[in-house]
């Protein structure tokens, strides 16, 4: 097992997690976000993560392939079925774990026994965690450079999302304090995410493109099914179409020139 990968993985999801608890911080500062600037900037994060999925998973993982099993059929056939794990999986995870979004409200069992924050902290997590694993992922290959870009695109694309969070805690009637941690504690998870990633990756090199493709499909479930329809509600379609496409372009320049 290769250490480096590993401890690469770790720390840059580590510090895109981070970047999370920086947005949250805002809400230090800030009590409300509009409907409309609450939308642009999580369609920007969604582009950035939409961008990363196809530059920085998905195409390396095709390249990986092809070195492995020295065709390209077989490369992609290997990285659909790992996209398709990865959504499947985090279908799986909002359909049967309780939790809750700010907008479209509770998702999964219904249940008494949990306190809403720890729904939201659920919710957070499930989006979250996968966002960590690709960034582990990233240094498949000791592709340092692939790694380090993905963590400063999802790293950019946590500072509107933390302060989302700590903003829509606000208006759930919580705290400052309690809104800011929570944004810390969301944070954190995707270390946990990149250490499973990295590890993945550095247990089982030959499975790389498999394990990309995972991380790239749970990726674009997120998007499609929690954060287009979350940003596409309240009548600012158009805008945050182009956001996203904004957020896509940052991310493409990001990999193109320092990938």
């Amino acid at each position: 097992m290769d250490a480096g990968i590993v401890w690469y993985g770790f720390l840059g999801s580590l510090g895109a997690g981070m970047m999370t608890a920086v947005g949250a911080a805002g809400v230090l500062f800030v009590t409300r976000l509009s409907a409309k600037l609450e939308d642009v900037l999580l369609s920007a994060a969604a582009g950035i993560m939409l961008a990363a999925t196809f530059f920085s998973l998905l195409l390396p993982a095709i390249r990986y392939g092809e070195v492995l099993f020295g065709d390209t059929v077989a490369s992609v056939g290997v990285l659909i079925v790992g996209l398709a794990l990865g959504a499947v999986i985090l279908h799986l995870a909002h359909r049967y774990a309780p939790h809750e979004h700010f907008l479209s409200g509770r998702e999964g069992p219904d249940t008494k026994t949990l306190s809403r924050i720890w729904l939201f902290i659920i919710a957070i997590t499930i989006h979250n965690f996968p966002e960590g694993m690709a960034v582990g992922v990233g240094f498949a290959g000791d592709d340092v450079a692939n790694g380090i870009t993905l963590a400063l695109g999802i790293g950019i694309q946590n500072v509107p999302e933390g302060l989302a969070v700590a903003v829509a805690m606000l208006a759930a009637h919580y705290s400052r304090s309690t809104a800011f941690l929570v944004g810390l504690t969301t944070g954190l998870v995707e270390p946990v995410g990149g250490l499973f990633g990295a590890f993945a990756v550095a247990a089982a090199a030959p499975i790389m493109p498999l394990t990309l493709g995972f991380a790239a499909g749970a990726m674009l479930y997120v998007i499609s099914d929690e954060i287009i329809p979350e940003t596409h509600r309240r009548g600012f379609e158009t805008l945050a179409t182009f956001s996203l496409l904004g957020g896509f372009v940052l991310m493409m320049f990001l990999d193109a020139t320092l990938g």
